[in-house]
C-alpha cells in the first residue's frame, strides 16, 4: 500500500482560504495543465474530506471526476446526494490501515485528513503544486503534531504558472509514472 498527497497550495501554504474557498486556485490555472490524469490513472482508492467533497461537487458531477476508483468522504452524514462516493466516519488512521494490500491510495485534500497519517508516518509521497498566489489567511496543509519528518525531493517540475514538487518518504521511488524524463 502507498498512501499519496497530491495537491495544490498557495505560496505561503493554505489549501484554502479562511473561508474555506478555492477561487484562488480556480484563478490560477487549470487540471489540464498538470499530470493530475497520468496521477489518478494509478490510484485505487481516494480520501476526502467533506468540505473537498462539496468543492468537487459545486465545480463538477463528482462521479464523473473519479469514475474509476473507490471513493470514500469522512463526514458525519449517513449518505451523500452523488453515486460513487461513500461515506466513513471514525479514525482516517485505522480505516487506511484497513484498506491493505497493494493499492495507491490519494488523499485529495484536507489537513484534517492529512495531519493524522502524517503524524503516523504513513504517507508515502507528497506531491505539492504550488501556485503563485499568496492569501495571508486561510487553511493551511500542515497541521501534524509531533516528531519532525523528512522526506526525499525526487522531481521538480513546471506546469504553466505551477510549480509541482515531488517528494517521498523513503528515497526509493517505485512509482516511475510520478518521474518522467524530460
Amino acid at each position: 500500500m502507498s498512501v499519496f498527497f497530491y495537491g495544490c497550495i498557495t505560496l505561503d501554504g493554505y489549501l484554502a482560504d479562511k473561508n474555506h474557498g478555492l477561487s484562488w486556485l480556480h484563478e490560477t490555472g487549470s487540471p489540464e495543465e498538470t499530470d493530475c490524469d497520468c496521477f489518478y490513472s494509478e490510484m485505487d482508492v481516494t480520501i476526502m474530506g467533506r468540505r473537498t467533497f462539496e468543492e468537487i461537487a459545486r465545480l463538477e458531477d463528482p462521479g464523473s471526476a473519479y469514475p474509476t476508483t473507490e471513493n470514500y468522504v469522512f463526514t458525519h452524514e449517513d449518505s451523500l446526494p452523488q453515486n460513487g462516493f461513500t461515506p466513513v466516519s471514525g479514525d482516517v488512521v485505522g480505516f487506511v490501515k484497513s484498506l491493505g494490500g497493494d493499492r495507491n491510495i490519494w488523499i485529495v485534500g484536507g489537513n484534517t485528513i492529512l495531519a493524522p497519517l502524517l503524524e503516523r508516518d504513513m504517507v508515502d509521497y507528497l506531491i505539492i503544486q504550488i501556485a503563485p498566489v499568496l492569501l495571508e489567511d486561510g487553511i493551511p496543509l500542515f497541521t501534524q503534531k509531533g516528531r519532525m519528518k523528512r522526506y526525499r525531493l525526487d522531481s521538480v517540475k513546471q506546469y504553466g504558472q505551477f510549480a509541482e514538487l515531488i517528494y517521498s518518504k523513503s528515497g526509493k521511488n517505485p512509482c516511475n509514472f510520478l518521474i518522467e524524463d524530460g
